[in-house]
């Protein structure tokens, strides 16, 4: 699962020339789900942009990359866009093959803004609309845009367990990336 994040001061989304969603200070998430993406990439890739420090101590906005979206009770604008998972190193023309077929990425990109909303405050948390043409307008501030992809990050224990360790079984072996997070069968 890929993503752009974008630090805006605003955003919206337009659909047939009706904004069906906006934000002001935040995130605009673009979204790309892949043919092998599961449950495990959605949770990996949530906690990430929730806990990305891409914003300034807002007690001092001299010290950057010290904030999260959380940290300043940001609005996250999330864009399904089934282009993120294109092959582009072949031909002049994109290939779509390894995005993943429409009903299974409705139902993952679904579950992926549950465990925004789960993760932070739901009402902070907007959409665009799946599968529609949309108009993304939105204002980048610095500009700030990072590329994340859920298949890239060291597989960590989550912060509050306070260790930048994978958990190791008895054996001594990594365990799967869905024991190390904490995913419960129920995401």
């Amino acid at each position: 699962m890929k993503a752009v994040i974008q630090r805006v001061i605003s955003a919206s989304v337009t659909v047939d020339n009706e904004v069906i969603s906006q934000i002001s200070k935040g995130l605009v998430v673009l979204v790309g789900i892949s043919v092998d993406d599961t449950d495990a990439d959605v949770a990996v890739l949530s906690k990430k942009i929730l806990s990305f420090r891409v914003f300034s101590d807002p007690s001092n906005e001299a010290n950057m990359w010290k904030a999260s979206i959380k940290d300043i009770d940001g609005d996250i604008l999330s864009v399904s866009q089934f282009t993120l998972a294109a092959n582009t190193a072949k031909a002049n023309k994109p290939d779509f093959h390894l995005a993943m077929p429409t009903e299974p990425s409705r139902k993952l990109y679904a579950k992926f803004l549950e465990t925004l909303r789960r993760g932070y405050k739901p009402g902070k948390i907007q959409d665009g609309k799946f599968g529609a043409m949309m108009n993304v307008s939105l204002i980048n501030e610095g500009p700030v845009t990072f590329t994340l992809d859920s298949r890239k990050f060291e597989y960590i224990v989550p912060p509050e367990d306070n260790k930048n360790s994978l958990k190791k079984n008895k054996e001594g072996v990594p365990k799967s990336q869905k024991e190390a997070l904490h995913i419960d069968d129920a995401m």
